[in-house]
Order: structure tokens, then sequence, then C-alpha cells
């Protein structure tokens, strides 16, 4: 079932559970994501970064949405951080239903004004929109999905002023959070009473970048407190690369239907735990 961020985050936001965001970049890691999915009853939003896109071509972005069509949960496919309006519209006529506008680094009339025209432009064609207000901490500095050296947590005032004035579905927040695994020794601690006001004051569903490597009781407290969409990309590529890495050791393997599902199954135990983490298991009965 394909579905727009704005309706499927909807029942989510209803129930008091959140959504993964996957962010993939080949088609066995999309198949493996789907397979946990499905096998787990829970609604799913595929994630691809401009970057991502690029590499994989429009032409994949064709095949996931025939595999959305036919699945038995609610699917959503997304286009991660991006700030191109030419490449956001191109990421709507590839058939993309969610599309992110990325103008933290923006000043805060200018973000307003890009989130605008991306919403009158996506709207009328059924697709949702999703903005950022503050900005993520980056662990690498040639991330492909931006952050900042130094986070500017969300306010709260700031964040119910931007969604009334965009008409945006969903909000990113900055909390704490950064993009990547964090180094040995460094424990991130989320700012949930920031979230907590924030919660308060905006009405559309609220979403935190940033969800890999972080401690599970924060990231789970985070979703009773108002979160209802959690991008992960890195934890699911370690797992998956990280296995294929060590199956590539045995220089006899050759066949990808022989290697990939090796690596499939490692990053289908990491996704797992984020379904259960996000309460998001058996979901898809909801919709």
């Amino acid at each position: 079932m394909l579905m727009n961020m704005k309706d499927i985050l909807a029942v989510a936001k209803e129930n008091h559970f959140a959504l993964p965001a996957f962010n993939i970049s080949d088609y066995s890691m999309f198949l493996g994501i789907m397979e946990v999915c499905e096998e787990t009853n829970s609604p799913v939003i595929i994630e691809i970064h401009p970057d991502e896109l690029s590499f994989i071509g429009a032409e994949m972005v064709t095949a996931i949405k025939e595999k959305a069509y036919k699945s038995s949960v609610p699917v959503c496919i997304h286009l991660d951080h991006c700030s191109d309006f030419g490449k956001i519209i191109w990421a709507i006529q590839c058939g993309f239903t969610s599309v992110m506008f990325d103008g933290a680094t923006l000043p805060f009339e200018e973000n307003i004004d890009g989130a605008k025209k991306i919403v009158e432009a996506a709207h009328p064609v059924n697709v949702s929109v999703e903005a950022e207000l503050g900005t993520i901490g980056s662990l690498n500095p040639e991330d492909m999905e931006g952050g900042a050296a130094k986070i500017i947590y969300t306010d709260p005032e700031d964040a119910a002023k931007f969604v009334e004035a965009t008409g945006v579905d969903t909000l990113a927040v900055a909390i704490g959070t950064c993009h990547g695994l964090y180094p040995a020794g460094m424990k991130p601690e989320l700012k949930l009473d920031i979230l907590q006001e924030i919660a308060s004051k905006v009405k559309v569903p609220l979403v935190l970048h940033g969800g890999s490597n972080n401690p599970d009781k924060e990231i789970g407290e985070s979703v009773t407190l108002g979160i209802n969409k959690i991008n992960i990309s890195s934890d699911i590529k370690a797992a998956y690369f990280g296995k294929m890495r060590e199956v590539l050791t045995d220089k006899s393997l050759r066949e990808p239907n022989v290697i990939e599902p090796l690596c499939m199954e490692a990053m289908k135990e990491v996704a797992k735990h984020k379904l259960e983490l996000f309460q998001t298991i058996g979901k898809a009965s909801l919709y």
C-alpha cells in the first residue's frame, strides 16, 4: 500500500508510535527492509537521499513504487535532505510520495519561504512535505546528509510559527542528535524537555533525524513524547556492509544471490530492533 507522509504519520500520531525512515542505497537493502516490515506487519518509510538517488537512478524508484503498491503494509517513499528546488520537483516526478526541504541553515524567514514554495508545488499532486528547524549535528564532515558542527536546538515558539506559516506536513526538530555513528566514549544526550515543549505547541507529526546509535532509552522516550518518524541510516548500513566485508573474506564467493542475503539478514536484525523500539510492529493493521 503506497501512501504519502501526511496520511501514514497521521495514524502514528493518533496511536502514539513512530515509523522508522530507513535510508536505502541499493535494491537488496530495500528488499531486506521490506521483508522485515512485512514479516512483522509494520508500516515503513523508505527514505532516499539525493546522492543515493543519483546513484540508484529514477528507474529503481519505479521498481520501489511497484513493490510498495503490492505490499501488505503501508509504505511511504520519501526524499531525504534536499534544498534544491529542481531536484525536489524531479523526485516528485520520479514517484516520491513525500519530500524534505532542508533549509535549516537558512535564516528563519528564508527557511519559511523555501518550505512554502515546496508545499505549493507538492500538495496539489498529493505529495507531503517535511521541513527542518534547528540543526542536527554531524560526526563526519563528508556526511552526505549534512549536519552542522554546532547543534542549534529548535525553539518551540519558532516551531509553531514555522508550521503555521508554511503548511508543512511534518517538522524535523533538533534536540541533540547527530548524523552518523558516535565515536567510542561520546555519549549523546537528547533534550527531551525541549521536545515536550515543541510537541505541546506543534500539531503536525514531529521527526527525529540522526536516530542511529543513540541510547535506546532516550529514543524510546522520544516516541512517547511525540516523535512519529525517526531517520535510521548509519545503523542499518553498518550492519549490511559490515556483514558484506566479513562474507567477502571468502574469496570463492562471487554470486550476489549468495552474498547479499547474508548481509540482508544482518541488516534485518537491526531494523527489527528499531521497529520494536519505535512501537511500530503490528501497527500496519491500523491502516
